[in-house]
């Protein structure tokens, strides 16, 4: 049994230390990931809870390889550093997509929230230090519009939520829109997955408070789908 538990040992990370091997590109995960995207959104439009969806947690991480594979030079000697908020992000993101798998459950709901909630607060870090605050002090208006419509979308979604819900909806919302107005201060691709980002949940809010339209579940993938991409990617073209 201990020689079976060092060989799997030793093949987990045989395996972990291919994946996040740098190669300066990064094109296999990405490619992974278009994959696994496709594949979700079919699978939402047509069966959204059924088990063709277990791909939707291994989204992210395909993301998370991209990044840590992305990078320039060899196992020991690493021309960048790994982007820890982005990473942070992103697994947290991960817990939040393999909750939501379960969203009719108020409990799993929730965790899926806070889980995005710990993602909003990387992504606001991180671009923090990318100057975000410095481009908010020095044009106030796309930050001040964005905490326009978080008063706005609560004035209009609250009152149809539950009352278990309404705090934690609009903690977690002025979160997400924190983070859209450090990433429109960013700009470029990154400020374009912020928004695309901000669509998504906005649906998903508008879905918690009982106003459902047709193909709303794949609008909402397809914005979030797209947002994660263009955060990641115009992260590291920034870095």
């Amino acid at each position: 049994m201990a020689i079976t538990a060092r060989g799997t040992r030793g093949f987990l990370s045989r395996t972990a230390a291919r994946l996040t091997r740098p190669d300066g590109h990064g094109r296999g995960a990405l490619a992974a990931y278009g994959a696994l995207a496709a594949a979700d959104l079919l699978a939402t439009a047509t069966r959204p809870r059924s088990a063709a969806r277990a791909g939707k947690s291994l989204l992210m991480p395909a993301l998370a390889v991209h990044v840590v594979r992305r990078r320039a030079g060899r196992d020991d000697v690493l021309a960048e550093p790994v982007p820890r908020p982005l990473l942070f992000g992103l697994a947290c993101a991960t817990v939040g997509d393999t909750a939501l798998l379960f969203d009719k459950r108020e409990p799993a709901f929730l965790l899926g929230m806070a889980a995005f909630l710990g993602t909003q607060t990387a992504y606001t870090a991180g671009f923090a230090r990318m100057g975000a605050l410095r481009g908010i002090a020095a044009n106030p208006r796309p930050a001040l519009g964005c905490l326009g419509v978080w008063v706005a979308a609560n004035a209009v979604i609250q009152p149809s939520l539950d009352r278990g819900l309404r705090l934690p909806v609009a903690g977690y919302s002025l979160a997400l829109v924190a983070m859209g107005a450090t990433a429109l201060a960013v700009g470029g691709k990154v400020g374009a997955g912020a928004m695309s980002f901000l669509g998504s949940d906005a649906l998903i809010g508008l879905k918690a408070a009982g106003h459902e339209f047709p193909s709303q579940e794949v609008l909402i993938m397809a914005g979030y789908l797209l947002g994660q991409y263009l955060i990641t990617t115009g992260w590291l073209e920034r870095q």
